[in-house]
This record gives structure tokens, sequence and C-alpha cells, in this order.
């Protein structure tokens, strides 16, 4: 099975651009961006930027490609979803892990240069919150693993009911959420919800829940891609 599923794996190959190249791509320029700004501007206060994460929308893209464009030419080629499946998260944890790594990496490498000599703050914003190196990586994979997940759902979902289906699940995700922040509003919770946060180990909001919800879009994911047609 191993061998299935490796060999199967290779039909992403062609798409190691989208991958690999274009987050690299993407990541460089929402860096060097915000360091010219920031090494121009010469100030002595912390520059956050959150443009680190515009790599989570390629990361994303890929894996609508992957449930809409890529499972349809395997099933094609006599590929059973299940190894399809597999194969799709060997790619993935490869590209998680590796991003994680990097990311992780980079964040020790700004907080040794003092914000790259700007005092920026890119890749470090998990260490706002923690200074546990551990919890900082843990970080960084479970967010990646979240957008993994949620683009493997977001392209089952497509490849299953179409456009239809993507609107619908827009629809029902902003209505929750709309129901959730009004009730919160008309109980008073907000400052439960805060304190929640600020009081639970760092790691169970930053890498729990997000790891959490990952496991649930990929349990959704595999439900749709065991119905989806070709």
């Amino acid at each position: 099975m191993i061998a299935r599923v490796l060999s199967v794996a290779r039909i992403h190959a062609v798409s190691w651009p989208l991958l690999f190249a274009w987050p690299l791509g993407v990541l460089t320029a929402a860096f060097a961006i915000p360091w010219v700004i920031f090494a121009l501007v010469d100030t002595e206060d912390r520059n956050m930027t959150g443009s680190v994460y515009s790599i989570l929308g390629i990361a994303l893209a890929f894996y609508l490609v992957a449930m809409t464009q890529s499972l349809p030419f395997a099933l094609g080629l006599g590929v059973t979803r299940r190894d399809y499946f597999l194969a799709t998260l060997l790619v993935a944890l490869t590209q998680i892990v590796g991003f994680g790594v990097l990311l992780w990496g980079l964040s020790a490498a700004e907080q040794a240069t003092d914000g790259w000599g700007v005092n920026m703050v890119m890749f470090g914003i998990p260490a706002e919150f923690t200074d546990n190196r551990l919890v900082q990586l843990g970080t960084f994979l479970a967010v990646l693993a979240l957008i993994a997940a949620a683009g493997l759902l977001m392209g089952a979902i497509q490849q299953r009911w179409r456009v239809t289906g993507l609107y619908t699940l827009g629809a029902v995700v902003l209505v929750l959420g709309g129901l959730a922040a009004i009730l919160v509003t008309w109980q008073r919770w907000w400052p439960e919800v805060g304190h929640w946060f600020t009081d639970s180990p760092r790691a169970v909001p930053m890498v729990l829940v997000p790891a959490v919800l990952a496991a649930v879009c990929l349990g959704g994911a595999w439900t749709l891609v065991r119905r989806a047609t070709a």
C-alpha cells in the first residue's frame, strides 16, 4: 500500500510550483515590501506585519485544485479514492513540515537580528504570545495543517456540489458565526471569552484548537471524497 500511495503522490508533482515555488515567492515578496518600508521609516518602535500569512492563500489554492482537478484525473486513471486521499495527505504533510520548520527558523533569525535590523515582527508573531519555542513551532504546524484541511474540505464540497456547495458553506459559516457573536454579546460573555484565551495554557488556543479544527475538516473531506464522482 505504501508503494501505491507514493506512486499516486507523484500526480501532484506537476503542481510543484503551486506547492512550493509560489509560496516561497509570495513569502519573499511579503517580506521584502514591509522591510523596505520600515527601513525607510527608520523608527525605534516595533513594526508588526502579518504579511507572513500571505502564503496561506497559496497553500489553500493547491488543495482546492487537488480536489477539483487532480482527483477526477486520478480516478480516471483507476486510482482508488483511498489511495489518492492518503497520497494527498502525504504531500500535505511534506509541505506543512517544510514550511512550518522554515517559518520557525525565520522567527528565530528575526529575534536574533532585532527584527532584521528594522524592528520588524513578521515571522515571530507566535513569539508575541509565548516564549516556548516548541509551542511556536506547533502553532505554525497547526495553522498550516488547518489551511490544508480546509482547502481539501472546500475542494471536496466543490467537487460534490459545485459552486452551490461553496456558497452554502459560506452562508452557513456566516450565519453561525453571526449568531454566535450575537449570543456572546447578548449574554455579555466577551470578558469570559478573553479570559479563556489568556488563562488557558498557550498550547491550547495556539496549537490544540487549530489542530482539532484541522482534524474535523479532514474527516469531512474524506467523507465527501468517498462519494465524489469523477
